[in-house]
């Protein structure tokens, strides 16, 4: 993917076109931007003229050369071994740490599970269950307990599948804390992975995610009902591109709608938040500023004894800044009498891979601390390893 967008790039620039790479997905947006001119041969750097047979020879040979590795900075927080066991070496060890001796190795389960990506513990599934004619999260299920036993099961699950579960559960209980739940699914993920969790809760229950959200008697308020269920099931344009001019409208439609009209889920406002792109919504956003003097989501916070306000900002900071509401629901986990588990087991188990290294830099800026320390004094044994595990060194 590298290589064609750098070609793309190559001869959009010889002809003197812009050329509009087409980016599928994270990872080839990541090739995407990976492809820089600078780093391509320098005939190119400044030819506005039609390519000459030289340069299309020298366009062959980079084509043709191996790709190096230039991925962006992943703001992931796992470590990962290098070389990684094979999935069949690593499904074996975990049978013997599972299975023999007086009781679980819990250790070593923590070390495998916790030190490989999804892409691998989905292999090292799939050898286990081939090997072992048994699921790997059953045998977790069966050989572990407490919150270390949730930890593991949350983290060594399907992400999607995860994602389709912890929606599920949700809308079974009250209060603020469980439709963050809905909300972090909806717009703190990729547009695709929301698609993969709307396809793995039909296949585990017996209605869409849409369908149960919408019948959801917790969801009194037809306004949040409708709101919620715009999120989760929205399919947002997931490119670069940005209409300042809409970003200038819509900044003063959401202005008119939440300042002027007091009306926080007026059907513009839900429109415009469930639909737009998040890097059209940060344009607009960043235009409310401008105009108002004022960011969008303090104006929220200022209301936030409203429960709608509260709802609105947490879809905001998931859609543009999920690192602020990630650390916000860490540190209220935390913070107070009794330690809320399962809200911390969440964040740190579902951000892990995309983007805790982010969290624990906003946590740390505005609670002077760090996670670590916060979860070293407020939990303990195998469940404070696999915690610190999947949040990295600080």
């Amino acid at each position: 993917m590298r290589k064609l967008a750098a070609l793309m790039l190559i001869l959009g620039g010889a002809l003197g076109v812009s050329a509009r790479v087409p980016c599928a997905g994270a990872a080839a947006a990541a090739a995407c931007r990976s492809a820089s001119i600078t780093s391509l041969p320098s005939t190119f750097s400044s030819s506005t003229s039609s390519p000459t047979h030289q340069q299309l020879s020298q366009v062959a040979e980079y084509v043709a050369a191996p790709a190096e590795a230039s991925a962006p900075l992943s703001m992931a927080s796992i470590s990962v071994p290098d070389p990684v066991p094979s999935a069949t070496e690593d499904a074996e060890n975990i049978r013997k740490a599972a299975v023999q001796g007086w009781g679980p190795d819990k250790k070593a389960l923590m070390e495998i599970l916790g030190h490989r990506t999804a892409a691998q513990r989905a292999e090292i599934a799939a050898a286990y269950a081939g090997r072992y004619n048994e699921s790997l999260l059953d045998r977790l299920h069966s050989v572990l307990s407490g919150d270390f036993r949730s930890a593991m099961m949350l983290w060594t699950a399907d992400p999607a599948a995860r994602d389709a579960k912890l929606a599920h559960k949700a809308m079974k209980k009250k209060g603020e804390r469980y439709v963050w739940v809905l909300i972090e699914v909806a717009c703190a993920s990729t547009p695709d992975h929301l698609v993969a969790v709307r396809k793995a809760y039909r296949e585990s229950y017996p209605a869409s995610l849409e369908e149960d959200v919408a019948a959801c008697p917790l969801y009194k308020d037809p306004r949040v009902k409708q709101f919620l269920v715009r999120l989760v099931s929205s399919y947002r344009y997931s490119g670069d591109l940005v209409d300042d001019e809409l970003a200038r409208a819509e900044a003063a439609e959401l202005h008119d709608a939440v300042v002027a009209r007091k009306q926080l889920l007026h059907g513009q406002v839900v429109r415009i938040v469930s639909s737009r792109s998040k890097q059209q919504l940060q344009a607009t956003f960043e235009r409310y500023r401008q105009d108002r003097g004022k960011a969008f989501d303090e104006v929220l916070e200022e209301r936030r004894s409203d429960q709608l306000a509260a709802m609105l900002k947490t879809a905001v900071w998931c859609l543009t800044s999920p690192e602020k509401h990630f650390a916000e629901v860490i540190r209220r986990s935390i913070v107070g009498l009794g330690t809320d588990e399962e809200s911390l087991t969440r964040v740190i188990v579902s951000r892990a891979e995309i983007d805790m290294k982010k969290v624990k830099e906003e946590y740390k800026v505005r609670y002077r601390t760090t996670v670590t320390s916060d979860v070293n004094g407020d939990t303990s044994g195998y469940y404070n390893s696999i915690l610190l595990t999947l949040v990295g060194r600080e």
